[in-house]
């Protein structure tokens, strides 16, 4: 069973730039080994959902640790019997299309 999990999770009041805070969010994202994309608005973990929900915690414990305030959503995406979702769904919307989009 895969879920993808996009989250965005940001410290309030700390400028207008949160590079910091993503770069030692992402040290995590990659640590756990789970598959991942990400964007501009975000971070995509594709996994089971207790992974990809403790690799989540994991940045908030480490974002807690420097910020007064932190905001942060969290989309879920489950379905049963699939693997490899980061890719496939884009694949298909890009086969559908006839070529390679921006991602």
């Amino acid at each position: 069973m895969s879920s993808l999990v996009e989250f965005t999770m940001a410290p309030l009041g700390a400028g207008s730039s949160v590079s910091e805070y993503v770069a030692g969010s992402l040290e995590i994202v990659e640590a756990s080994g789970l598959p991942y994309q990400l964007h501009a608005m975000g971070t995509i973990l594709e996994g089971d959902l207790s992974e990809c929900l403790e690799v989540i915690r994991k940045c908030y414990d480490r974002m807690s640790d420097k910020c007064e305030r932190i905001s942060c959503s969290i989309k879920i995406d489950f379905r049963k019997n699939s693997s490899d979702r980061l890719t496939a769904k884009v694949a298909s919307v890009e086969n559908r299309i006839g070529h390679n989009l921006k991602t």
